[in-house]
């Protein structure tokens, strides 16, 4: 079975989801069968159905979350020493050489990547450009609009 990169950070957060789904979201949905049930006639129970439902989509998640932390490779960005090379945690700025504009990104696993707080997947087009690179390296991402070239400025490990 591969392995799936993970932050220390994105392992916490599956704990925390797995946490949550067994010990509340699975009881709730107990409850809500067992609600459903003592109306009465299960054929044209909406609410028997829906909470049903529910129970598979969080019965799914928690494999699906178990599964990704069995088979977890954690990282841990502070521990990492790759002497200023871009690799996976690594927090690279960089310049984009088209506007000038100036962005952060920490490169992570699919599960934690979040545009919005600067966390790219290590499977994205820009993330596979820039590992290996150094400070002062360019590197060429295809984009959808075409090719877009980055300078990178800095790399740590936070």
């Amino acid at each position: 079975m591969n392995k799936i990169p993970l932050t220390v950070k994105g392992a916490e957060l599956l704990r925390a989801e797995l946490h949550q789904l067994k010990t509340v979201e699975r009881p709730r949905v107990i409850e809500a069968i067992a609600e459903a049930r003592s109306h009465g006639d299960l054929s044209e129970n909406a609410e028997y159905d829906a909470a049903k439902e529910r129970q598979g989509f969080i019965e799914g998640r928690i494999k699906e979350v178990e599964g990704k932390l069995s088979s977890a490779q954690i990282i841990d960005p502070k521990l990492l020493d790759a002497d200023g090379r871009v690799v996976f945690g690594a927090t690279v700025e960089l310049e984009d050489l088209d506007s000038g504009e100036s962005v952060t990104y920490q490169i992570v696993g699919d599960d934690e990547a979040d545009l919005k707080s600067g966390k790219i997947s290590i499977s994205s087009p820009i993330s596979r450009a820039l590992i290996g690179k150094f400070a002062g390296d360019v590197a060429e991402v295809q984009a959808p609009g075409g090719v877009r070239e980055y300078e990178v400025l800095d790399v740590k490990y936070i």
